[in-house]
């Protein structure tokens, strides 16, 4: 169904319930559904959060100036990309990490043409260290990077299988949204995403949709048009 995708994982995702950390079994059945959205002929992108080392909005960063925690978090976004990549490469699909940070013996820098020349010879691309500016979350950069590289949509992918009303973990009558719009998302202060990327997304028409990674094969469900999560269209 969709050409190409931007596909945001977030960092506590890849920690996979331990908290801290990549959890190296977890990364790597992520690596093979990537993969195998690639091999079916998706181009896909990918940008990773950094939650599971370092949030420059945590309680552990509050006694810090705003600026030096947000750099320790988008250097922590390198980490997993790095990671990833290693998992994706070990399934001999070819894979690029591009860093809005200069780190030439890491990863490349971010080159908007660079990066739509990987997809289009179809190597997976992972976009690092957000959008290289402090105050701007994962969130906003996914957003930033789909319309950049021309993507169809942005997969977010979840703990949870879709936006709901309220915390389904903490309140158990909440409810599922099947279609939502931007502008709702805004209006019912929903925490899917940060209202930045939202936004973004909302003025330049970008579809999204979130749905849970927890169960195997849903990246390829929904690549394929399969109605998984909640879509959010403007």
């Amino acid at each position: 169904m969709y050409k190409r995708v931007l596909l945001k994982i977030s960092g506590e995702a890849l920690a996979a319930g331990r908290g801290f950390g990549v959890d190296a079994v977890f990364i790597n059945a992520i690596a093979e559904e990537i993969v195998d959205v690639a091999r079916s002929g998706c181009e896909v992108a990918i940008v990773v959060g950094g939650g599971n080392f370092f949030r420059g909005v945590a309680e552990q960063a509050q006694h810090m100036d705003r600026v030096a925690a947000d750099h320790m978090g988008m250097l922590s976004t390198v980490i997993n990309a790095v990671a990833l990549q290693d998992a994706i490469e070990k399934t001999g699909v070819y894979c690029r990490v591009m860093s809005a940070i200069a780190m030439h013996q890491v990863a490349e820098p971010y080159i908007r043409r660079r990066a739509i020349r990987h997809l289009e010879k179809g190597r997976i691309v992972i976009f690092a260290a957000g959008t290289g500016n402090p105050y701007f979350s994962t969130d906003t950069a996914a957003s930033l990077r789909a319309m950049e590289i021309g993507a169809d949509v942005l997969l977010k992918a979840t703990s949870v299988d879709g936006i709901y009303t309220a915390d389904p973990k903490k309140d158990p009558t909440a409810e599922k949204f099947q279609t939502i719009t931007y502008m709702e998302i805004i209006k019912l202060g929903l925490r899917v995403m940060d209202t930045t990327a939202v936004s973004l997304c909302k003025d330049n028409n970008l579809p999204m949709i979130i749905f849970s990674m927890r169960e195997k094969g849903n990246i390829q469900r929904v690549v394929h048009g399969e109605k998984l999560g909640t879509l959010v269209t403007a």
